[in-house]
């Protein structure tokens, strides 16, 4: 077990270096330059050696020094600054995360309560047309793009039915709508690989056994079925929880959130490369992280898996 655990979290910690690397070169790579956007103005006065010195300052002279620089900064919790602002990127994060985590955690758990739903729905269901319709329902879901979701929720809650407020409400009033912008995107995968996961298990032997016993449908999917099936399901759970951050960009920027996604949108704006970087190593690191988690899960809750470790 130890050596397994060792094993996942190198392979966790290459991923995360792959990633930290391939999106700084792309960064490197983009047209323009935000230090002559921000400075190169003027109204500022700066002079060119002045401007080479805020360059030197944020860190952008040789590539591969600043590479090194960079990767040793983040590694020792150091950001850099933020050329938009001048704030370390670190304070920008601390102050954008917490309301990206409560929107975020929100949505997964809706996400999760709405795939059960649909799954258990469907597996019980003993009508085929209701069976089918419960199925494409999930196909429905992730076809929705997540502005449009956004945009329609406001119009049909906010403006025609006048529920829920858009500006002014409480904090639980302003999560509604993000929450289930995000969720519904997100419930559809789960909600399919579940689906198909009971499917299978119901195939298995064991389970007419269970049934010539006396128990009901409803014990054995609960019971039985449902443990089996969760194994697959943990596994694309764990990958949509990691794709949570990214589909935040859309969501905050429909709703006017200050949160990750907010952040990252004006830092593309800006061309702030410090804090689009930051953002997506964060990102890659809560996926990275999610999914170590579900590796080290997999043994503890499916005996067979640790027994071949």
């Amino acid at each position: 077990m130890t050596r397994y655990l060792l094993s996942r979290t190198g392979q966790a910690a290459l991923v995360l270096w792959a990633a930290f690397t391939a999106s700084y070169v792309l960064l490197q790579l983009l047209p323009g330059d935000s230090i002559l956007i921000k400075f190169q103005n003027p109204e500022l006065g700066l002079s060119p050696q002045q401007i080479a010195e805020i360059r030197t300052y944020y860190g952008t002279g040789s590539p591969i020094i600043e590479y090194v620089q960079t990767l040793l900064g983040f590694l020792a919790g150091r950001f850099g600054y933020s050329i938009d602002t001048g704030t370390p990127v670190i304070e920008r994060l601390a102050e954008a995360l917490p309301e990206t985590a409560r929107l975020a955690s929100a949505a997964f758990l809706v996400a999760v309560l709405i795939a059960v739903v649909i799954a258990f729905a469907a597996s019980y269901s003993r009508t085929s047309w209701l069976r089918g319709a419960l199925l494409s329902v999930p196909s429905l879901f992730i076809s929705v793009p997540a502005f449009w979701l956004g945009i329609l929720l406001i119009q049909v809650f906010s403006f025609r039915l006048k529920l829920v407020p858009v500006i002014g409400g409480s904090d639980v009033q302003q999560l509604i709508l993000p929450v289930l912008t995000l969720a519904v995107p997100i419930s559809a995968p789960i909600a399919q690989v579940l689906a198909r996961s009971i499917d299978q298990v119901y195939a298995q032997p064991f389970v007419p056994v269970i049934a010539a016993k006396g128990a009901t449908r409803w014990w054995i999917l609960w019971r039985h079925v449902a443990r089996n099936a969760v194994l697959p399901t943990l596994t694309v759970a764990g990958l949509m929880l990691g794709e949570l951050i990214a589909g935040s960009v859309v969501t905050e920027t429909v709703f006017g959130r200050a949160g990750v996604g907010r952040l990252t949108e004006q830092a593309v704006n800006a061309q702030d490369t410090p804090v689009m970087l930051a953002v997506v190593v964060l990102a890659a690191a809560v996926f990275v992280l999610v999914n170590l988690v579900v590796d080290v899960l997999f043994p503890i809750l499916d005996p067979r898996l640790k027994a071949a470790l």
